[in-house]
């Protein structure tokens, strides 16, 4: 499932983290990129554990948590600390999966890559080329979202970030690891959610939201790994 979450971050919270980021010390995104990523990777990045990337992942942990629809899509276990990047002057990252298994730097406690994300911090209009390009069974799919919006989409995934021609593609990126394993699956989950939700407004004290209520939460009972 490849999902936008609009309206992650306010504009004032964007304003402040980009003022931040704008003024940092970054260095070669090379650094965190396995042996086959390292061929393609052209980028820039905060350090793991960098005192301003743990300042600015608690602001997006923070608004991961005030987010429905991210965690009905993602059903969150564990969430890799927020790191950030930044592409300028043809920078680019090639076509890659990402690693399946990431250790955390402040614990070393391993997660199971379930889902990408990246939560744009520039707007379109800051930047040319750019393009998260995501591949999967339908074809390419494009995604260049406003400040403040993010996209989840499976890290099993073939994906690239085109080459940014003018100005500077500034993101947050992580991963995380979902109680619920297989994408097919989650995708089922958040359907079967929105639906939920929609009976609910439509026909309030619904016998049906009631019982598709309980078909969810048996299917989480069934396929959740905790």
């Amino acid at each position: 499932m490849l999902l936008t979450i609009p309206d992650v971050l306010t504009v004032a919270q964007v304003k402040e983290m980009r003022a931040k980021l704008d003024a940092a010390d970054w260095v070669d995104g090379k650094v965190t990129a396995g042996y086959q990523a390292q061929r393609v990777k052209e980028n820039h990045q905060l350090p793991e554990g960098h005192p301003l990337a743990a300042e600015l992942g608690e602001i997006v942990l923070g608004a991961l948590a005030r987010s429905p629809l991210f965690m009905s899509a993602a059903l969150p276990l564990r969430v890799f600390p927020p790191m950030f990047n930044r592409y300028t002057g043809g920078g680019h990252f090639g076509t890659h999966v990402d690693t399946a298994i990431r250790a955390m730097a402040s614990t070393g406690q391993r997660i199971r890559t379930d889902i990408s994300a990246t939560l744009f911090l520039a707007g379109p209009e800051e930047y040319e080329g750019g393009e998260l390009m995501v591949e999967d069974s339908y074809g390419s799919h494009s995604v260049k979202l406003p400040a403040g919006q993010m996209v989840l989409y499976p890290a099993t995934s073939l994906h690239r970030v085109e080459p940014v021609t003018r100005g500077a593609r500034v993101a947050s990126f992580f991963w995380i690891q979902s109680m619920i394993r297989s994408d097919a699956d989650r995708t089922l989950l958040f359907d079967l959610d929105q639906g939920i939700q929609r009976v609910a407004a439509e026909a309030p004290g619904s016998g049906a939201a009631v019982a598709l209520t309980g078909v969810y939460h048996n299917l989480m009972r069934r396929w959740a790994e905790m």
